[in-house]
Parts: C-alpha cells; structure tokens; sequence
C-alpha cells in the first residue's frame, strides 16, 4: 500500500456547545468523505470527555485539499473561536501499512 497521510486529531469541547457541535461535526464529515482521496475516519470519546478523530487520505495533495477546503476552515474557525476548550493535531505520512481481516 502507498504512503497515505493521517491526521489525529483531539479536542475537548465546552460544555454548552454538544448540539452545535454534533451538527457541525456530521457536516464535516459528509465533506470530507466527499473528498477526493479521502480513505477513512474514525471518531472516539473517551470517558473523561477527549474526543478523537483519526482521518486518513491517500496522499499530501488531497490532504491539503481537505485542509484548504473553504468550508472546513471555516469550521476551524468556529471550532477555535465558540466549540472547543483545547484540541491539539499532528499530521503524519505512514511509513508503512499492513492489514489483515480474518475471512468468516
């Protein structure tokens, strides 16, 4: 498999914001999976309230697509500005990928 790009991304949301952000969420992730490139994404919660969401795409160029897409920086704006509390994102390019599913 070809080097693809990830992003993680965590964040912590205030407490007044779920309903706003659970719109604006399911928004951003219909318009990435519309993306060119995109692979997947993954959101988890943990029981302290982090939230994190592992995005991949299969290369830098539809990686900075998705990141320079108007409607995403948008959302960054009102996430930084009204949504989280912090958030923190490293981006990374894999090295290498190995997959095995059990057929049943």
């Amino acid at each position: 498999m070809p080097p693809e790009v990830i992003t993680v991304f965590r964040s912590r949301l205030r407490p007044e914001v779920e309903e706003e952000y659970a719109t604006l969420a399911a928004k951003m992730t219909a318009l990435a999976q519309g993306m060119p490139g995109f692979v997947d994404s993954k959101t988890f919660t943990h029981t302290d309230g982090e939230r994190v969401t592992v995005v991949t795409f299969k290369d830098i160029a539809s990686h900075t697509a998705w990141k320079e897409h108007p409607a995403h920086q948008q959302a960054q704006k009102n996430g930084r500005e009204r949504l989280y509390s912090e958030y923190s994102i490293q981006v990374g390019i894999s090295s290498h990928s190995h997959s095995f599913k059990l057929d049943e």
